[in-house]
């Protein structure tokens, strides 16, 4: 399908004497300033959810449930465009170390067993006729690229683990550069290897090197690393290689603290050893956009959310503050909360929900999707903070999807 698509865009635009960058998703896109724009000049301001596929089995969610045309039927009446898919770097391993790609069987089959593996794979092609017995992970990837074109949905490409599992905490080997999973050479691999791939989609618009640096607490010489000028060595040198791999694709950086502030990228402070942040240093300035993640759901005050969030990195933003040095579009990549009750109206959720669309900054919610094949050990995990129920069949609560398409809305206005 995906080929298909491709080819007839290409076809009808030579028909016609125009390049793809005069079709949707008229990209590439690049920024200017605080903002993204497309091929035609104009603002692009990216409202989505979050797709998680970075878990055990490394499939993105929720297949053995509903078809990807489905799913992203579902994104698109929301009036979202942009998915966040999560990879795990685990995934490219295999194809590079371990005799190739996984098929679906046996990677369902590793996660859950024999048995119930058997039973989910099943289910998967139940839903999805269009695999069979020799579809991989990655062509999965591909198949849900595919019909997101089809539809007119962004996509833009997390890498959120090293080893396939769920993310994230401080001890479980994916934390920071170096740690037990974390090896920064196949990280970079597998970055190229995706954005690579990636550009051959023709909606994949932007991917983010890495979800959540923090500090690992069982890892001692790693953790003695845990500093912006590591950061800056390994983040700078991992965006010029996905930069040479695919040029056309935006890049996100990440901060530090599970990616909660970014506060020396912007000011243009010392990061160590005299060390600094420059968009200058960069041939692919145009190409670089902060992420920035948010679960303050306990927050009593909508202003100590913002104004946290300002000096965090939000301050990007600021054109008119003269003590911002380095001006980039910054997007919420994650934030969230429970569906299954009125979070929806309490301080965090109402604060964002009004912040987020007066600054024109992207966001991402997690999460779509209302289980997982497995989490932490548990087989068929309920999501309770997702969109769906919990077999995709349905949204989970229609109040609280109200408020998030009057967001959409506003943010896309």
């Amino acid at each position: 399908m995906r080929v298909n698509i491709l080819s007839l865009l290409l076809l009808l635009g030579a028909h016609a004497g125009l390049t793809l960058g005069q079709a949707w998703p008229f990209g590439p896109f690049v920024t200017s300033g605080r903002w993204i724009h497309n091929s035609q000049g104009k603002n692009v301001t990216y409202a989505g959810a979050n797709w998680p596929g970075a878990a055990d089995v490394m499939i993105p969610e929720g297949l053995q449930y509903a078809s990807i045309t489905s799913i992203v039927s579902g994104i698109k009446s929301l009036g979202l465009n942009v998915i966040r898919l999560t990879f795990a770097i685990e995934m490219i391993d295999d194809i590079y170390d371990n005799g190739g790609d996984k098929t679906l069987l046996v990677a369902f089959q590793k996660a859950l067993g024999t048995a119930n593996g058997l039973k989910v794979y099943n289910q998967v092609l139940a839903k999805n006729p269009s695999f069979n017995a020799t579809t991989t992970r990655v062509q999965v990837y591909d198949a849900v690229a595919a019909e997101c074109l089809k539809q007119q949905i962004y996509v833009h490409l997390d890498n959120h683990m090293s080893k396939g599992g769920w993310c994230c905490s401080t001890d479980d080997g994916n934390s920071w550069f170096g740690d037990t999973y974390f090896d920064v050479t196949k990280w970079k691999r597998g970055l190229n290897y995706m954005a690579t791939r990636g550009a051959k989609w023709g909606n994949m618009m932007s991917i983010g090197l890495r979800n959540e640096l923090r500090q690992p607490s069982n890892n001692a010489a790693v953790s003695a690393t845990y500093n912006w000028e590591t950061w800056y060595t390994n983040v700078v040198a991992a965006a010029k290689g996905v930069n040479a791999a695919n040029p056309n694709t935006l890049i996100f950086l990440s901060g530090l603290g599970f990616d909660t502030t970014l506060a020396p990228l912007t000011t243009g402070a010392n990061l160590g050893s005299g060390t600094v942040f420059r968009k200058s240093d960069f041939t692919f300035a145009n190409k670089l956009v902060l992420e920035i993640h948010n679960y303050q759901n306990s927050a009593t005050s909508c202003s100590s959310i913002t104004s946290g969030l300002y000096t965090d990195g939000f301050n990007a933003l600021d054109t008119t503050n003269s003590a911002i040095k380095n001006v980039f579009p910054v997007v919420m990549t994650e934030f969230g909360y429970d569906q299954t009750d009125t979070s929806y109206t309490g301080v965090y959720a109402t604060c964002l929900r009004s912040y987020l669309p007066a600054q024109k900054a992207g966001w991402m919610l997690w999460a779509l999707g209302g289980s997982y094949y497995i989490r932490s050990g548990t087989q068929d995990f309920d999501e309770t903070w997702g969109l769906y129920n919990h077999d995709w069949s349905a949204w989970r609560n229609s109040n609280s999807l109200s408020a998030i398409k009057s967001m959409a809305a506003a943010t896309l206005a």
